[in-house]
C-alpha cells in the first residue's frame, strides 16, 4: 500500500490521495471590463488536464478577493457573481472526475498592481490600468516599484470583510476547500513578518500584534465556512533572513510559524501549507530537492498539526517518502505538474497502485 496514495480525510472531506496541486498564477484573466477575474478556456484545459490525470485536489491559484487585491491585472477573483458562475463550471468537472476543488484566497498588498510575471511582473501605475498598492507601512517592495499607502484600521476591517465574502462565493461556487494566502510577501505575510511590519498600532509590535490580521481573517473566513470543510492556511516559514548568518535583518522564522499555526488551530484552520520566502527579493535561498520540506516537518513535529510541503518534489518516491514517513500528510506539486499533467499517474505506476482512469481512456490501459 503506498501512502501517496491514502485518503486523506478533514472534517467530512475526504480527499482521494495526498498529491496534490499547488496554487500556480496562470496571469490569463481579463483585466477590466465584466469579465475581469474570470476564469477563462485556459484555466478550465489547466485545471481539468491535471484532474484527468489523477491529482487529488487541485488548488486553484491565488484568488483576489477585491479587484484591488490582485497580484498583477490578469489575475483570478472572487468578488462577483460573474466569478462564481463560471468557476462553478470548473469546479463540477473536476469532482466528476474524483478531484477535491480548492481555491486560495488572497491580498496582494504592497506586491499588488504588476505585469505577468513573463512580462516582467513590472509595476503598472494607475493610469496604464493598475491601482494604488497598500500594506503594513509605506514601504516599497523594492527599488522602483511603488510605496503603499499604510492601511488605517479602518481598512484593514474592510479587508477582512472581503475575504469572508469572497469564501462565500468560493462556496457557492462549489469549492470544497479554501485556503488563506499568508505567505510570500503578499498583505498578510507582510503583517507577520518583523522585517516589513513597523506599525505601532493594535497591528504592529510585538507577535500578537502583527498576527492579528492573520488571525481575524482565518476567523472571519472559518465564520461563513461550513463547519464539515477545511480551511487551510499557507505560510512562508521562513523569510529567509535569520536563516542566512550574514543578514543582519530580523524576520519572520519557523519558530514563529510554529507560535502561528498552535494560534490557527484553536481558530479552527485544519491545514497549514508550509512554504518559505518571498518576502524580499535578495533573500539567499538555499534551493535544492525537497528544500522546504524540514520546515513542514518541524511544523507538524511541534504542534500535530496536519501539513503539506511543497517545494522542489519531483519524483514519485521522493514524493512517497515524505508522506510515509510521516515528514508531511500531503504533497503540494507546482512546476513538476506544468511539466507533467499525468504525473499523478505516473506515480502511481511507479509505487505499484493501480492507477484511476477515466472510463473513456480505458482502452488504453
Amino acid at each position: 500500500m503506498s501512502s501517496l496514495f491514502e485518503p486523506l480525510t478533514l472534517r467530512s472531506l475526504s480527499i482521494p490521495n495526498r498529491a496534490w496541486m499547488s496554487p500556480m498564477c496562470q496571469y490569463s484573466a481579463a483585466s477590466d471590463g465584466p469579465d475581469a477575474g474570470v476564469p477563462t478556456d485556459w484555466h478550465f484545459a489547466h485545471l481539468a488536464a491535471r484532474s484527468l490525470g489523477g491529482v487529488g485536489l487541485i488548488m486553484v491559484e491565488s484568488t483576489a478577493v477585491s479587484p484591488d487585491a490582485r497580484i498583477s491585472t490578469t489575475d483570478l477573483g472572487l468578488w462577483n457573481d460573474r466569478q462564481v458562475e463560471m468557476f462553478s463550471r470548473v469546479n463540477h468537472f473536476l469532482a466528476d472526475q474524483g478531484t477535491v476543488p480548492g481555491v486560495q484566497l488572497g491580498h496582494a498588498g504592497r506586491k499588488a498592481s504588476t505585469d505577468a510575471q513573463w512580462l516582467g511582473a513590472r509595476p503598472v501605475p494607475p493610469h496604464e490600468g493598475g491601482w494604488p498598492v497598500v500594506g503594513p507601512t509605506a514601504e516599497a517592495v523594492a527599488p522602483g516599484y511603488p510605496v503603499p499607502a499604510e492601511l488605517t484600521a479602518e481598512q484593514i476591517r474592510g479587508i477582512v470583510a472581503d475575504f469572508a465574502a469572497a469564501a462565500r462565493r468560493a462556496l457557492a461556487a462549489g469549492f470544497k476547500v479554501v485556503e488563506v494566502h499568508g505567505a510570500h510577501g503578499y498583505l498578510i505575510h507582510s503583517f507577520l513578518s518583523p522585517h516589513t511590519n513597523r506599525r505601532t498600532d493594535g497591528y504592529g509590535g510585538g507577535f500578537a500584534g502583527r498576527a492579528r490580521l492573520a488571525l481575524e481573517i482565518v476567523e472571519a473566513v472559518r465564520g461563513v465556512w461550513p463547519d464539515g470543510l477545511p480551511v487551510f492556511f499557507r505560510t512562508s516559514a521562513t523569510d529567509w533572513l535569520t536563516e542566512n548568518p550574514e543578514d543582519e535583518r530580523t524576520g519572520w522564522t519557523v519558530e514563529d510559524t510554529i507560535a502561528l499555526t498552535k494560534e490557527l488551530a484553536a481558530r479552527g484552520v485544519d491545514l497549514v501549507d508550509v512554504s518559505t520566502g518571498g518576502l524580499v527579493p535578495d533573500a539567499v535561498i538555499r534551493t535544492g530537492p525537497g528544500y522546504q520540506v524540514p520546515f513542514a516537518e518541524q511544523v507538524k513535529r511541534a504542534t500535530g498539526m496536519p501539513v503539506a510541503t511543497v517545494g522542489e518534489i519531483t519524483e514519485p518516491a521522493q514524493a512517497e517518502r515524505i508522506v510515509a514517513s510521516g515528514t508531511a500528510d500531503a504533497v503540494l506539486l507546482g512546476r513538476e505538474l506544468l511539466r507533467d499533467a499525468d504525473w499523478v499517474r505516473r506515480a502511481a505506476v511507479e509505487l505499484g497502485v493501480e492507477p484511476a482512469w477515466p472510463l473513456q481512456y480505458g482502452w488504453a490501459v
